[in-house]
């Protein structure tokens, strides 16, 4: 393994690979160091080649051991050229990144995976989460294929598609009276008394570099050439932040042609935190949530400042799409695409729209934009599609009275 040790994000204390929610010197958000001369050498085009089809094939640039024999491997998912949504929002060269062929459809296996393995090295025999949805479902999974336990806090007003879809799993699942940012707070206090492996709070410094390997597997994908765009949906920051840095170390080991890529992040109006930073130039306020989409309904983002940086330091912007909006771009991207995305990826098409009006993405870049859950787990924000027309099951009827009226 490559990784060193915790280095903090603000000061640059160093600590050991333990279960650390934060730096005991300034409380900053910790990161793993890596051996980078020692990546060098096997980090490349050709013994990447030879990995195994899943996130684990960068295992040089993840804090932990790869497995043995991976139980539902997630990543290296599609990256599939989107045509007529490109030519419908003025865009020549649009790719989507499918998450949704993911275990439990979302890019939440990613991070999981990284951090259920770091669990495992420290002997800690039950995962815990707060989540929206899309990360109780995936620690869920993951504790089930891993032989773990599992208790997962999500708010009660959840859609019920995610509850039932993680509960499925089998794990405790707690529903707490409040939005994410009470099951955050809860989650937090717990992991001071319980010997849990708390995903997002003792193991984020682990789970967090899960999401790095998105980045790599566009740039792979793409012939080892950078997009000019990225677009990204921000819920707490954290995969818009390491994306960025997963292209950081890229560069860093001479790989990837082209350009650094600027990055497009994409929050609803409903809960604009990061958004509204970057507009305003200001530090990320705490708000209270209040939107449809629920997987990106973080009102206490905890990396968003880092997100607002990273936004900046490539060129690119955040935008906020209004509330009416986010149904009618899922429904966009289903009938052009073929691809039914979640809430966030409504969000995300519709950012990168305010982008390309903005004049921020011009015509001819490449565009990727990522599809992080799937659209079975939201079904209520495109229901205004479900306009059946009442026929009798007659054929002459139906080509008489219907297709000759139609």
């Amino acid at each position: 393994m490559s990784a060193l040790s915790l280095s903090c994000r603000v000061c640059g204390t160093e600590h050991p690979l333990e279960a650390l929610g934060s730096c005991s010197r300034c409380f900053g958000p910790l990161d793993p160091a890596y051996d980078l001369e020692r990546v060098r050498v096997s980090f490349t085009p050709e013994r990447l080649a030879g990995g195994p089809p899943s996130i684990w094939r960068y295992a040089d640039l993840l804090p932990v051991e790869a497995p043995d024999e991976p139980r539902l491997a997630p990543g290296y998912t599609p990256l599939v050229p989107a045509p007529r949504l490109a030519k419908a929002i003025g865009l020549r060269d649009l790719w989507l990144k499918l998450d949704t062929a993911n275990p439990t459809h979302s890019f939440k296996d990613r991070p999981v995976a990284v951090a259920a393995r770091k669990a495992q090295e420290l002997g800690l025999d039950t995962l815990s989460c707060s989540s929206t949805g899309n990360l109780a479902g995936a620690v869920a999974a993951r504790a089930a294929a891993e032989g773990l336990e599992a208790a997962v806090f999500v708010p009660a007003d959840l859609e019920h598609e995610k509850l039932a879809a993680a509960a499925a799993y089998g794990p405790r699942l707690y529903a707490v009276d409040g939005h994410y940012d009470h099951c955050s707070r809860l989650s937090v206090e717990l992991s001071f008394e319980l010997p849990w492996g708390f995903v997002n709070v003792n193991l984020r410094s682990y789970y967090a570099e899960g999401s790095k390997t998105l980045a790599y597997e566009v740039v792979e994908q793409l012939g080892w050439r950078t997009p000019d765009v990225i677009a990204i949906p921000i819920a707490s920051g954290a995969l818009f932040h390491k994306v960025g840095q997963g292209l950081s170390e890229l560069r860093s080991l001479g790989l990837g042609e082209g350009p650094a890529p600027r990055l497009v992040g994409a929050q609803a109006e409903g809960c604009q935190p990061v958004a509204t930073a970057f507009r305003e130039q200001k530090p990320v306020q705490p708000v209270r949530p209040d939107s449809i989409a629920r997987s990106l309904a973080i009102g206490s983002p905890a990396d968003g400042d880092f997100a607002v940086s990273t936004a900046r330091e490539t060129g690119g912007a955040i935008h906020a799409v209004p509330e009416d909006e986010v149904g009618e771009n899922m429904a966009l991207l289903a009938r052009t695409t073929g691809v039914f995305g979640e809430t966030a990826a409504g969000v995300t098409l519709g950012a990168l729209r305010a982008a390309v009006a903005a004049g921020e993405v011009a015509r001819d870049d490449r565009v990727v934009l990522l599809v992080t859950g799937d659209g079975l787990k939201t079904l209520g924000p495109v229901s205004f599609t479900y306009v059946p027309t009442p026929i009798a099951a007659d054929a002459d009827a139906f080509l008489d009275d219907v297709l000759a009226a139609g």
